[in-house]
């Protein structure tokens, strides 16, 4: 077993977004992937901003650590990933996809943080962190960097709101609402489902009028997750378990796997059905990587997952977003907040601009019939 050390840095604002993301950096997991991608050494070496000697010096030293080689190159041919070194990035970027939700909130609590010691002492108002346990979803990271003002494009100044999102399934999260956990919760369903759904009789009961508000905050395309091209010409859960396509499943508890239970019974069909059923993921990205990876055929995700993969796509449904805070407080400082920066221009433009996402009643308090329309 090799020992993992964690580390992280300190900048003035973000770097740019990588093509493919990875919320931890580790430089020989970056080398192989440029290598891999590029096809050469002094590409990928041009691609980090780093010199050939410095890049191939490192390969070296890290084949020597690891008792295996890494890069199989001969002169006048393309270098490539050696078996090993193809099954080590295999497993880091799987590891990357099952942990990035984890890896988000960490990174965001050490950010708010340090936020802290970057706030002068006097003057101005005070910031406010607002707890918010949710299902993980893109847009609330994009939501979360701008409000603490981490905006490359615009530079934009922090709100004074610091997020701190806990990542938990759709229903848990509702269910920490009314433990008393947090004053607001993050969870999504289909907005046309009729009133005998699963869907509305999983929620209605968790749901409170006298004490809840919903508050709008996104549209979001929920679907197949494939191949590129779509090589086994998958439309629906009937084709998947006509085909038996090997499936990659959410678990229990979550807003998807909801939607999954859904669409099956809409189709007829019983878990027995779908080869892979069984194989359970942790997060949109980590059931995306097992299908680029050649793990699963197909897996229901957010269209967001399926493109950063660069996976093929079809959509299924579009579902709300929404947020349920207490009633109770809607008028605390971070609550008002939120729902200012939550119906500003500069933030649903940016919403819009995430691939799969669309504003939908973004920032508006709503009574339950309002915006769950099976809400009786």
């Amino acid at each position: 077993m090799r020992k993992i050390e964690l580390s992280y840095s300190l900048s003035a604002q973000r770097p740019e977004r990588a093509a493919h993301p990875a919320l931890l950096r580790n430089p020989m997991m970056d080398v192989l992937h440029a290598v891999r991608e590029r096809g050469s050494i002094s590409a990928a070496a041009r691609q980090l901003g780093l010199s050939y000697r410095h890049v191939w010096g490192q390969l070296k030293e890290w084949e020597s650590q690891l008792g295996q080689e890494l890069i199989l190159w001969e002169r006048g041919q393309a270098a490539q990933l050696s078996p090993f070194g193809q099954r080590l990035l295999m497993a880091e970027r799987l590891a990357q996809a099952r942990l990035g939700p984890q890896m988000e909130s960490l990174r965001a609590e050490l950010e708010r943080a340090f936020s802290r010691a970057f706030e002068q002492p006097a003057g101005g108002a005070a910031s406010e962190v607002l707890t918010l346990y949710a299902s993980h979803d893109h847009a609330l990271t994009e939501l979360q960097e701008m409000a603490a003002g981490i905006d490359p494009e615009q530079g934009s100044k922090p709100s004074g709101l610091h997020l701190d999102i806990r990542l938990c399934g759709s229903v848990d999260a509702i269910r920490a609402l009314n433990e008393g956990r947090c004053l607001l919760a993050g969870f999504h369903t289909q907005p046309f489902a009729d009133a005998a759904s699963l869907s509305a009789r999983t929620y209605r009961p968790l749901l409170r009028p006298g004490t809840h508000k919903i508050i709008g905050f996104a549209r979001r395309s929920q679907g197949l997750m494939v191949a590129p091209g779509n090589p086994l010409r998958l439309h629906d859960m009937a084709d998947v378990a006509r085909l038996q396509a090997r499936f990659v499943n959410r678990g229990r508890g979550t807003g998807t796997r909801l939607l999954l239970d859904e669409l099956m019974a809409q189709a007829g069909l019983d878990a027995i059905d779908i080869a892979g059923f069984d194989h359970v993921e942790s997060s949109h990205a980590a059931v995306a990587h097992a299908v680029a990876s050649g793990d699963a055929d197909v897996g229901l995700g957010t269209e967001y997952a399926a493109r950063s993969q660069g996976l093929g796509f079809v959509p299924l449904t579009e579902e709300r977003y929404l947020l349920v805070c207490l009633k109770s407080a809607l008028d605390t400082p971070g609550v008002q907040r939120l729902l200012a920066l939550l119906r500003s221009p500069r933030w649903q433009a940016r919403l819009n601009d995430i691939p799969g996402y669309a504003s939908d009643h973004s920032g508006e308090v709503a009574a339950m019939k309002r915006l769950l329309p099976w809400w009786t």
